[in-house]
């Protein structure tokens, strides 16, 4: 049995880890002129991705009886080929790719990929996997014998059966405000280039007089401004006399660009060559006493760049990096007020940024000039600053400080764009590493709890209302898709959501989601936790599901908590609460309801508390039982403003647990899929095959189907495949099939290849909304559920509405009746021509 569980984990492995690729050949059109050229044939995770280019109206790949067809994307900057890129289900063996071209079909065979190839494949992978095994083994004991989810989430990340999740540490002395830092210069030299965008300029120059806080000269590069008046009036700014001292305009004949322009500004910075230089656009404005903050990392002898966060500074932005977004009018100085108390980051980044960033006196002495090579800019200062790294050079943010950056107003953003594609090949020629330590970067994000408390504070000035702030699972599934789809609506109003989820690798994420994207740090520490959500002043708190939790009993105080409630109570007085119930968790540790035989037995009571299935183990090995663990729920969901449902038999659940009926709504999810209809009419005299949708757990009925195809097996009254996965502590008789990942745009395709009469939705539980079900449904096939929760609902609805399939009976005993339900899966078919005058006579 051990083998056999730890054989079907290893195939799980191999289809996530398996790549096998296949090259590919030129596409002819019926006269033999070439059309295009396939790329690559490859299988990942199940799926055949053909990829290439052509100038055929349609491309296809037929394997089997099954062909699926697309239309190329547009040609792009006027080319002839067209790139396309198929994805469908694998199937092992031959195919064709076939191509329409002049009304006429083409097609070029290719071999596949055959089960000897992906055998030999999986052959290679026993090593790797076994070595993983080894080297988790620690994480592994820790998920079984402890029931830590956290160390299954990193297992199952480290086996790549679920997507990595990158997020940086969380550090809690980057929110410790360390004060003024000594500024180490009397002094600096500002270098402002100018080319139109003359309303920012304007506010620029007036923020730079008002807002430095330190003795200060400005040479101003004005390029051949192409806007009326603009050289004029700079001109007359600068000779004004209580600016003559300060203020060296520099007057470009013809339009240098930007860096020519900034090279004219280094030269007559070197007058004062013992002063740092800050290179800084006339689109970006400065706050209140920026300079020192700007300039004080500069101690540092090392630090040959300093460059402050920005709404768009590539690495720098905030929330998300390399994301530029524009600001309201106050809130740049509302950001640098909330900059400005958190600490000093010493981090060192692949580059600076040329839009506010200060140069050192003696690495701009090494290096006096940008390269004219980037022409009118872009790619100069990362090629400057790769220059500084060689001479030991780094390059720090000022996490302090945050100046606003009205990006485009000189070049444009189109142009920009243009102006980075033609730098980039330069920067890769001459720094090959360069794009790696950038990636390496974005993806590690030294600068994450800066970063993250920033853009809380930015969450909290853009939101009309009450920040949302979820407490959420890693596991996936249905809630989670209710999730994103709320946080959606969250981000479309115009704001945005942060999410605290748990059950991973740390036991606290925190995710914060704006149009922008998404950005997410970790930690262990609560303290630390709190104090991030304490950045905003008005939020609204959600339970959404808290399975998997480190230690879930002390989640509803920690809830609590948020909302400015309980003993732990954070600032701002008592916020709003909302409590989900996406399953049952706030009722018992078996969220389910299932007791220790996997069997629905109803609502667990304290009083009849025989059962340890609703007991909590916590991470110390204290056992809580369900009267203590109802106890810890209870004043969250006494507190809780709403309870939502989504099925009437939740309310109902719901209700028998806790005194909160008034304040119950139910309200059904809006079921979003497109699954395309299908239409079959099987013979009934036939063998029926069975089709059974997800993923299947304990929870889902993976024992029952194991049993069942036991017996189909046996008696061949039918035959039973899973479009999912089935979890591997569970087989299957043969005939009876696992096909593994599926896409709903699969099924059609699926349900043919398959032969698919009908589906059964094998859950043991009570669910609260079931979305698989919504999915069987929308293909037209009969459905058949068990008598139980919101998925007896949708189909018993659907049937009263015409639609064929039905309700079983609730297996107590958690079997079925395997004659009953092949019968009842007939009696719901349609009736061939045969069967009509079979019952006619």
């Amino acid at each position: 049995m051990f083998f056999q569980r730890l054989y079907r984990v290893f195939l799980r492995y191999a289809d996530s880890n398996l790549v096998l690729d296949q090259g590919g050949r030129p596409l002819h059109d019926a006269e033999d002129r070439p059309i295009g050229q396939v790329e690559r044939l490859r299988l990942h995770q199940c799926r055949l991705i053909v990829e290439g280019r052509t100038t055929a109206a349609r491309v296809g790949v037929e394997r089997g009886t099954r062909c699926d067809w697309i239309r190329p994307a547009p040609p792009t900057f006027g080319a002839p080929l067209r790139d396309f890129v198929l994805d469908v289900p694998f199937e092992p063996g031959p195919l064709r790719v076939l191509a329409i071209s002049n009304g006429n079909e083409t097609s070029q065979a290719f071999d596949g990929f055959s089960p000897r190839r992906i055998a030999l494949a999986r052959l290679a992978l026993i090593a790797p996997f076994a070595g993983a095994l080894v080297r988790l083994s620690p994480q592994i004991w820790r998920w079984k014998r402890g029931g830590d989810m956290g160390a299954r989430e990193r297992v199952k990340e480290e086996l790549g059966l679920v997507p990595r999740s990158y997020a940086g540490v969380l550090q809690a002395d980057a929110l410790n405000a360390s004060g003024a830092a000594p500024c180490p210069f009397r002094s600096v030299t500002l270098v402002m280039p100018v080319h139109n965008a003359f309303g920012l300029l304007r506010e620029a120059l007036e923020r730079v007089e008002r807002h430095t806080d330190m003795a200060w000269r400005l040479v101003l590069v004005e390029d051949a401004s192409t806007e009326p008046g603009l050289r004029a009036w700079a001109q007359d700014w600068a000779a004004t006399a209580h600016r003559r001292d300060k203020v060296h305009l520099l007057c470009n004949e013809t339009n240098l660009g930007f860096v020519r322009s900034v090279n004219r500004g280094f030269e007559k910075a070197r007058r004062w060559p013992e002063d740092p230089v800050v290179l800084l656009n006339s689109d970006a404005l400065v706050p209140k006493g920026w300079a020192t903050r700007l300039l004080a990392p500069l101690a540092n002898p090392a630090a040959a760049t300093v460059t402050p966060l920005s709404n768009d500074a590539e690495i720098f932005t905030v929330p998300v990096m390399c994301r530029r977004h524009v600001l309201r009018p106050g809130m740049a100085d509302a950001l640098d007020a909330a900059a400005a108390s958190l600490g000093q980051v010493a981090v060192a980044a692949p580059t600076g940024v040329g839009f506010c960033m200060a140069l050192a006196p003696r690495f701009l002495a090494d290096l006096p000039d940008f390269d004219t090579v980037f022409g009118r800019g872009y790619g100069e200062e990362t090629d400057w600053c790769q220059k500084a790294r060689a001479r030991g050079g780094r390059h720090v943010c000022a996490t302090d400080l945050f100046v606003e950056h009205c990006g485009g107003a000189s070049f444009g953003t189109a142009e920009k764009q243009r102006l980075l594609e033609s730098s980039s090949d330069e920067i890769a020629r001459r720094y090959p590493h360069y794009d790696e330590e950038v990636q390496r970067f974005l993806r590690d994000d030294p600068l994450t709890t800066t970063r993250l408390a920033l853009g809380l504070s930015w969450a909290a000035l853009s939101q009309k209302g009450p920040v949302p702030v979820y407490l959420a699972h890693a596991i996936g599934g249905g809630s989670e898709k209710y999730l994103q789809d709320r946080i959606a609506g969250d981000v479309a109003a115009g704001g945005a959501a942060v999410v605290l989820r748990v059950g991973q690798r740390f036991r606290w994420k925190l995710e914060l989601h704006a149009v922008h994207g998404v950005t997410s740090g970790v930690t262990e520490d609560v303290a630390l936790l709190y104090r991030m959500i304490e950045r905003l002043p008005r939020r609204m708190i959600v339970y959404s599901c808290g399975v998997g939790d480190h230690d879930a009993v002390q989640l509803p105080g920690l809830l609590l908590a948020l909302a400015g409630q309980g003993e732990e109570a954070l600032a701002g007085g008592p916020q709003p609460v909302e409590v989900l119930f996406h399953d049952f968790f706030p009722i018992s540790p078996s969220y389910t309801l299932l007791g220790k035989n996997s069997v629905y037995l109803g609502v667990p009571k304290p009083e009849a508390d025989t059962d340890s299935a609703h007991h909590y183990m916590r991470p110390d090995g204290t056992w809580v039982d369900l009267a203590a663990w109802q106890a810890a729920w209870a004043p969250l969901m006494a507190a809780a403003t709403r309870i939502v449902v989504f099925s009437p038999s939740s309310r109902d659940l719901v209700a028998a647990s806790y005194p909160v009926a008034d304040r119950i709504v139910v309200r059904p999810h809006v079921w979003k899929g497109d699954v395309p209809r299908i239409l079959r009419a099987p013979l009934r005299s036939g063998a029926p095959v069975i089709g059974v949708l997800g993923n299947i757990g304990p929870q889902k009925g993976a024992a029952l189907l194991q049993a069942l195809s036991r017996d189909l097996a046996r008696t061949g009254r039918a035959r039973l495949v899973i479009i999912g996965h089935l979890a591997p502590e569970f087989g299957l008789a043969p005939p009876a099939r696992v096909h593994g990942s599926y896409r709903l745009g699969d099924l059609p395709g699926l349900v043919e290849r398959y032969g698919v009469d009908a589906w059964l939705i094998p859950s043991i539980w009570p669910e609260t909304f079931s979305f698989t079900t919504h999915e069987a449904l929308a293909t037209g096939l009969p459905v058949f559920c068990f008598d139980l929760g919101a998925q007896a609902d949708a189909v018993r609805a659907a049937c009263a509405a015409g639609a064929p399939g039905g309700v079983l009976p609730h297996p107590v005993e958690g079997v079925v009746d395997p004659a009953k339900l092949v019968a009842a899966i007939r009696d719901a078919m349609p009736m061939s021509e045969t069967d009509i005058r079979e019952e006619s006579r």
